[in-house]
Formats: C-alpha cells, structure tokens, sequence
C-alpha cells in the first residue's frame, strides 16, 4: 500500500483545534497507552516559542508527528527532535523516514549552521544512524524506557 502523506509545520498558535487534538491523541496513543509509559505529556514546551508541529495526513488521518525545539528548552546549546511518533498501522509502509527527512530540512532552516540533539529511544538507534546522527552517551532510563543521546552535526 503507498502512503500519500501531506505534511504541515505550524507553530502552537498556528494548530487549529482538530490539529492539536490530533496530535496530543497520537501522542498518548504511541506514548502512554501502547508503551504504557505514564509521564507529564503536556509539558508546557508545545507552546514555547520557536517550537514547531510537524505533522503528517494521510487524508484526514493524522499518520505522524514530532515537534522541533528551540535551542534552550530540551538542551541548552542544541535545538532539538522529540515526540515522535507513527501511528501504529502505518508503521512499516515507510514514513518513517520522510517525517525526520522533513524535520531536518525544517531544522537547517529555522536554526541554519545548528547541530540538532534528540534523546532517542535506544532499540531506535540505527533508524536516527541512517540519518547521520551519532550517539553522544550511554544508555539512561527515560520514563523507565532505554534512551540514549545523540547529535547531528551541521557540517
């Protein structure tokens, strides 16, 4: 099956109310629900300034989402990736790759000449390698789940 994803940035003003509820349901689907992983989702960095949605539509389903941070909010001298996730059923039918394709374009242009920082989880580690990040630290627990830091660098 192809998949003809539609994607929008907007910042948290910009999220029209079908638009963020879509995303924090993705979000507590993926994070809370399917990893049963109980933490504080509403963080308040979804309305930081600087902070952008990145969503993706098949039709009107939302099928993929992350946000992009600013420098200072998830690190101090990095802008960072987090929350990513796909919707179950399009998991393997290749997003994947498109989604971190497009926050890194979104990322050379909002913070050009930046390095971008994500915590990723470890079993994902060679996904976020294929697109030239290299881990910086050991295995720490995140909400009890394996994660690990990595970098890309801009040069």
């Amino acid at each position: 099956m192809s998949v003809n994803v539609t994607w929008k940035a907007k910042t948290f003003a910009q999220l029209n109310t079908t638009e963020l509820y879509d995303a924090l349901k993705l979000r507590v689907d993926v994070f809370v629900v399917e990893q049963t992983c109980y933490y504080p989702d509403l963080d308040d960095c979804d309305r930081v300034d600087g902070t952008i949605h990145l969503l993706g539509y098949d039709e009107e389903q939302l099928v993929a989402y992350l946000r992009l941070l600013p420098k200072g909010v998830t690190y101090p001298d990095y802008p960072s990736i987090g929350r990513v996730a796909t919707r179950a059923d399009y998991r393997g039918k290749g997003i994947g790759h498109p989604l971190m394709n497009k926050a890194l374009e979104i990322c050379t242009r909002t913070w050009p000449g930046e390095d971008v920082k994500i915590s990723a989880q470890e079993h994902l580690e060679k996904f976020y390698i294929q697109h030239n990040f290299k881990r910086v630290s050991d295995m720490y627990l995140e909400d009890d789940i394996p994660h690990i830091a990595m970098l890309k660098t801009c040069t």
